[in-house]
This record gives C-alpha cells, sequence and structure tokens, in this order.
C-alpha cells in the first residue's frame, strides 16, 4: 500500500547549495553552512550545532554573490543517522523587499529552466 504525504510548501523549492551563515538571534557569533534548497519561504541546511525548534536566526545566503538578508525561524529539525549532524527547515519571517525581489527572480529563472 502506498502512502501519500500532502504536500505542505506555499512555494516551490529548487536545490541549491549557497553559502549561509547564521546567527542565533540574540546570541553572538555566526556559524556558517551550505543551503540544501531554498524557496521565496524559506529554506533548509545541516549543521553540527544543534538548534531547537522556533528559534529565531538572522541568515545571511549567498546567492551568486550577492548577500540576502533574512530573519528566520526554525520550524522543524531532525537528526541525521550516525551523525553528531542535524537538518533544519527553516522559515523565512522578515527580509528586505529588493532581497526577495532577487530571490523570486533567481528561483524563478532556474524553475523556468527545468
Amino acid at each position: 500500500m502506498v502512502i501519500r504525504q500532502e504536500e505542505r510548501r506555499c512555494f516551490p523549492r529548487i536545490n541549491l547549495h549557497a553559502p549561509v551563515r547564521f546567527q542565533i538571534k540574540g546570541e553572538p557569533g555566526f556559524d556558517n553552512t551550505i543551503s540544501d534548497d531554498v524557496s521565496l519561504g524559506g529554506l533548509s541546511f545541516i549543521s553540527d550545532t544543534y538548534i531547537s525548534p522556533a528559534t529565531d536566526l538572522i541568515l545571511e545566503i549567498n546567492v551568486l554573490s550577492r548577500i540576502i538578508k533574512v530573519l528566520g525561524k526554525i520550524v522543524w529539525s531532525c537528526h541525521l543517522p550516525h551523525s553528531d549532524r542535524s537538518r533544519f527547515g527553516i522559515e523565512f519571517t522578515e527580509f528586505e523587499a529588493s532581497d526577495r525581489d532577487y530571490l523570486s527572480c533567481y528561483v524563478n529563472m532556474l524553475l523556468n529552466q527545468q
């Protein structure tokens, strides 16, 4: 029997392995990682640092040599088997209109190439 899971995403995601710097809001220092995928609504990444769901983050995403600054919130996390790492799903909560427009153009360009 095949069980189909309902797609709950509001925005289409693209695979994008871009450098990401993130900081837990209110704490000093940034960590670095690489995104797995991105959409206008959020992104996912893997990190050695565990972060609890509902934690607010400050993110800097490098998209084609432009740094997009965005606020986000951890909405889910899962521990990777046989590892000390975890995968995180981040929902974007706030970013500048110009950065949103740039990301929108980039995502749409890649979607149209598929």
